[in-house]
C-alpha cells in the first residue's frame, strides 16, 4: 500500500492486543477521537477503548468535513465490520449519539449489533430539530459552542485555530441540525443506556426517555452534573457505569 494512503475513521486509544471486548467512542460537534483520551487510565487491560475521527481535524484536518449523519455513520460502521468481531458497544455524545444510533442500525443490519448503546447529551432521533445555529456567522456559532464548554479556553482565545476549525465545526452542526431518521428503522435490540445532565441547555429529560421508543430491549436514564459537557467530569465515575452494565463475552457467546 502507498504512503499517501489517507487515515481512516478510528482510532484505538490504549494497546489491547487480544480484546475481550470493546467500547467504540463517537465525539460531538467539532470534537475528535482525543477528546476521549481521559478515558484511557480507567479501561481494564482487556477493553479495547476505540474512538471516532471526523474528517476536517486531528489527523484528518486536510480532509473536508462529512456533511451528514447516515455518510458518518456508514463509513464508521464499514470500518468496524473490519475488526476481529469481539462483544462491543457503542458511546455518543451530542451528534456524536446520532452518529451512534446510525451507527448501530447499519452493523444490526449487517448481522454484528451492538452489545449496548450508550448515548449522552442529545435529543432522541424523531424528535423536533428546527436549530438554525449552523447558518449563524462565524463569531456567533464560535461563542455558542464555546459558551457550552466545548472548546479549550486555550484554543477558544486562538484566532488561528478557530480559523481551522470552524468549517468542521459547522459543518457538524449542520449536520444535527438537519438529520431526520428514516422512519422505516425498527428499534434496535440492544439495551440503550441514556446520560443527561438538567443543567444542559440543549437537552430536557422528556428529551432523553424518548430515546426508549429506539429499542426492544431494557432502556435506562442516567443523570450527572456538570451541564452539556458532563462526561469530561469524574471520568472514572462515567467509564465505570458503562463498563458496569456492558454485557460480558460469555452471555454474548453462550
Amino acid at each position: 500500500m502507498g504512503g499517501s494512503r489517507q487515515p481512516g475513521w478510528i482510532r484505538p486509544l490504549n494497546n489491547v492486543g487480544n480484546p475481550a471486548s470493546r467500547v467504540v467512542c463517537l465525539p460531538h460537534s467539532g470534537g475528535s477521537a482525543g477528546s476521549y483520551s481521559a478515558w484511557v487510565s480507567a479501561m481494564p487491560p482487556d477493553v479495547q477503548l476505540l474512538a471516532v475521527q471526523y474528517p476536517g481535524r486531528g489527523d484528518r484536518l486536510s480532509q473536508p468535513p462529512v456533511g451528514s449523519i447516515a455518510e458518518m455513520s456508514a463509513a464508521v460502521a464499514a470500518e468496524l465490520l473490519r475488526f476481529e468481531p469481539v462483544p462491543y458497544a457503542l458511546f455518543g455524545h451530542s451528534l456524536g449519539a446520532l452518529v451512534a444510533y446510525e451507527t448501530a442500525l447499519t452493523m444490526r443490519d449487517s448481522g454484528f449489533p451492538p452489545g449496548h448503546l450508550f448515548v449522552s447529551g442529545s435529543a432522541a432521533p424523531g424528535q423536533e430539530r428546527s436549530g438554525l445555529t449552523h447558518l449563524a456567522g462565524d463569531e456567533e456559532l464560535w461563542a455558542s459552542v464555546c459558551e457550552l464548554g466545548g472548546i479549550d479556553p486555550a484554543i477558544a482565545e486562538n484566532a488561528e485555530m478557530r480559523k481551522l476549525l470552524l468549517p468542521a465545526l459547522r459543518s457538524d452542526v449542520r449536520a444535527s441540525e438537519t438529520y431526520r431518521p428514516a422512519s422505516s428503522a425498527e428499534p434496535l435490540p440492544c439495551p440503550l443506556r441514556c446520560y443527561y445532565s438538567p443543567e444542559d441547555p440543549l437537552t430536557r429529560s422528556a428529551d432523553m426517555t424518548a430515546w426508549a421508543a429506539r429499542t426492544t430491549a431494557r432502556f435506562t436514564t442516567r443523570q450527572r452534573p456538570g451541564g452539556h459537557f458532563h462526561l469530561w467530569l469524574d471520568t472514572d465515575e462515567l467509564v465505570g457505569d458503562i463498563l458496569g452494565v456492558m454485557p460480558r463475552r460469555e452471555t454474548l457467546t453462550a
